[in-house]
């Protein structure tokens, strides 16, 4: 038994599934991960940049109740996951690298593979590199050419407070670990705020000055099954980098979301035809 993976008591598997908390070593660093439900069918779910993986847990409970096995990824750089201080630890293929050997250490050949804004991005490195291994695709608010600029206006000056003020950013990891946990967004929160000034630096450096997606030559050969997801007034995941995707991709179908946080506040819509699109994957 994997030592990082408690044991569930006898009697305890109800109505609600169960899940457990793992890790495994891969190029010499840790990778933390939560399991929900279980059975043949997975979906493996990748988080946005400085976010955890906790942010997927409703999600992940919502198409466990469903029946499928969701296992949900903490990236290197992010939530429990090791925190290495050099940039060239961080890429979108070392990203899909690290969910490839997720789905090794599990033992799954097959998996559906979703994520939002980086972990879209990382979800198309994976059916590109690997196709053989994705059922389909779920990606939520993909970043691509048209949120170039607004993603350095955003997080340009986050790599620049990492690089030159570290004492702010230990400040306010300072702060966001005295805010009692146990709600879902509160948690969500404290847990992007909550990072580590040299290993933030080296996130941000990594992605922005790397490949942030398969380029749209690429993008054309993907043939695994996708459900694109976008949504209007967000300039670092823009409408237009949802639709231009969806386009691109051979086998896509593309859902409008009504706001950024949708999935997040009011999920009953889009929960519900991501469950169905997976149900699709797996031919139920």
């Amino acid at each position: 038994m994997d030592p990082a993976r408690p044991s569930i008591p006898p009697g305890s598997r109800g109505a609600r599934p169960i899940e457990l908390a793992g890790s495994f070593e891969f190029g010499g660093h840790r990778l933390a991960y939560t399991e929900f439900g279980a059975g043949p069918q997975v979906v493996v779910l990748t988080h946005g940049i400085m976010f955890s993986r906790r942010m997927h847990a409703p999600l992940a409970r919502a198409l466990a109740a469903d029946g499928y096995r969701v296992v949900t990824l903490d990236l290197l750089g992010h939530g429990d996951s090791d925190r290495p201080g050099e940039s060239w630890h961080y890429s979108m293929p070392d990203f899909a690298a690290q969910t490839l050997a997720l789905l090794d250490h599990l033992g799954i050949e097959r998996a559906v593979v979703g994520g939002t804004s980086l972990g879209a991005n990382v979800a198309l490195e994976v059916a590109v590199v690997a196709p053989e291994r994705v059922r389909g695709l779920v990606v939520e608010m993909p970043v691509l050419d048209n949120a170039l600029v607004a993603g350095l206006l955003t997080f340009g000056p986050l790599l620049f407070a990492a690089r030159f003020v570290p004492i702010a950013v230990r400040a306010v990891g300072a702060l966001a670990r005295l805010v009692p946990h146990g709600n879902q967004w509160v948690d969500v929160v404290t847990d992007t705020l909550d990072q580590r000034p040299e290993a933030m630096a080296a996130l941000l450096h990594g992605v922005f000055f790397g490949r942030i997606a398969p380029p749209k030559s690429v993008r054309g050969g993907i043939a695994t099954p996708a459900l694109v997801i976008g949504h209007e007034g967000d300039p670092v995941h823009p409408f237009g980098d949802a639709g231009s995707l969806a386009e691109d991709l051979p086998d896509a179908e593309f859902v409008k979301a009504t706001s950024p946080v949708e999935l997040r506040l009011q999920p009953t819509r889009l929960t519900g035809q991501i469950s169905a699109f997976v149900g699709r994957c797996y031919g139920r």
